[in-house]
């Protein structure tokens, strides 16, 4: 009969599993925005959490924890795997979002990862992301709305797109400095085509 520390670590490994199967649906998830915005072939919610991180890594900035800044884009939307990308489209309260992803965040930390003391640094860095009142949270939360212009902003070369709505939607929001200096190269490279789906949606 195997003892009760042999069980208790079988159970821990079949839970751990389920959470890395959990997982798997930031990768097959697609973004809603996009989606509403028909676009063809849309990113996943992990493709945006990679593209984060490295913008996290490529920060020149000796003030913040790069690596906690990378931790946090990886899971400031984990709980997506559960409740799904929310948008505002979506007609749902940010304090009625924030609490459906509360709950599952605390379902996959404590009933999944058993409160380890990984799960409580997952649930820590989610919590400091929604909180962003540290520099690398308000960094990741820049971020996090900057690759979405510059996704956005791809979407329309590829797809002869105007998402014009997720540029006015960020205008004015960025605070970090180095963030704020990518945004404005991004607009100064979209310029063009700025001035091109202008002229065709007035002439």
């Amino acid at each position: 009969m195997a003892d009760s520390s042999q069980t208790n670590s079988s159970s821990n490994v079949t839970k751990l599993l389920e959470f890395f199967h959990l997982c798997e649906k930031l990768k097959t998830t697609k973004r809603t925005g996009w989606i509403y915005h028909n676009v063809e072939n849309p990113e996943s919610i992990s493709d945006h959490m990679y593209r984060m991180s490295i913008l996290s890594l490529s920060v020149n900035d000796p003030t913040l924890d790069r690596d906690k800044c990378v931790k946090m884009s990886i899971v400031h939307d984990l709980a997506e795997a559960t409740v799904g990308d929310i948008t505002p489209y979506d007609g749902i309260s940010k304090e009625e979002k924030k609490r459906r992803e509360s709950e599952a965040l605390r379902h996959i930390c404590d009933d999944l990862l058993g409160n380890s003391p990984q799960s409580q640094e997952i649930y820590a860095l989610w919590q400091e992301y929604e909180d962003a009142t540290t520099k690398e949270a308000k960094f990741v939360n820049d971020i996090d709305k900057f690759e979405m212009i510059l996704q956005a902003y791809e979407y329309e070369q590829s797809q002869n797109k105007n998402l014009e709505e997720f540029f006015e939607s960020t205008k004015g929001i960025f605070t970090h400095p180095e963030v704020k200096s990518w945004v404005e190269e991004l607009y100064k490279n979209r310029k063009p085509y700025k001035q091109k789906i202008t002229q065709e949606n007035t002439g």
